[in-house]
């Protein structure tokens, strides 16, 4: 058994959780009301920010010069893609730059990119791939179920498409593929810190769609409306 097929063993029923979480299911059947998707975008440009430094990151911490330009150019790319997604997004969610000056990031939102800073800061290029794994692997899959889907919105089509598309399917095989690479020479005790990396990660995953579903706030600040409304 390669050692990611073990990864995905010990994730598996956060994995049937994510894919059918009524977030997902709601970009699928075009029902999700889009300012829930707006938000979701705000804290993923968010996400992606940091998500591209750890990039950054793990080719430092490579000493394949193969695996370290492949990584950077990830970085880069997860760069344009925040980009991308601003400029292809602010219009048709009316997203501000207003908003965007403003935004403070939700409690799981900051967890997690929290926790791709904390794998990284580990010093093992394995252990960072690992948490960064579970947010290609995830999307793939949600892409590839559902790449005939046909929701009637088109910003939630070209979404789905985006994670169905070859580059996508492409750039995640690489991943994986890296993933087995590492862990091949990797102690028992490597390993498990490598699983336990990937595990959290996916469990961020999990929780960021319910983040997104919920608008989770902080919970001074949802305190304090409560007390407003009294």
């Amino acid at each position: 058994m390669r050692f990611t097929e073990e990864l995905r063993q010990a994730t598996k029923d956060s994995w049937e959780q994510s894919l059918n979480h009524p977030f997902v299911l709601g970009i699928v059947n075009g029902d999700l009301p889009l300012e829930t998707f707006k938000y979701y975008i705000l804290q993923d440009i968010y996400y992606l920010k940091h998500f591209g430094k750890v990039h950054a990151m793990a080719a430092a911490q490579a000493d394949d010069f193969q695996v370290s330009a492949m990584l950077a150019e990830k970085a880069k790319l997860t760069a344009q893609a925040e980009l991308t997604v601003h400029q292809e997004h602010a219009n048709l969610l009316n997203i501000t730059d207003e908003e965007m000056k403003n935004f403070k990031p939700a409690p799981t939102a900051y967890a997690y990119t929290s926790h791709l800073y904390r794998a990284a800061l580990s010093g093992s290029l394995a252990q960072t791939v690992a948490a960064m794994l579970p947010c290609y692997w995830l999307y793939a899959d949600i892409g590839k179920k559902n790449m005939n889907a046909k929701p009637n919105e088109q910003i939630y089509q070209n979404w789905l498409h985006t994670y169905a598309s070859d580059w996508f399917q492409t750039s995640t095989e690489e991943q994986i593929d890296l993933m087995d690479q590492l862990a091949q020479d990797a102690s028992g005790k490597e390993k498990e810190k490598i699983k336990e990396q990937f595990v959290i990660a996916k469990e961020y995953e999990l929780a960021f769609w319910e983040m997104a579903y919920t608008k989770e706030t902080w919970l001074s600040k949802k305190q304090s409306k409560q007390s407003t409304l009294k």
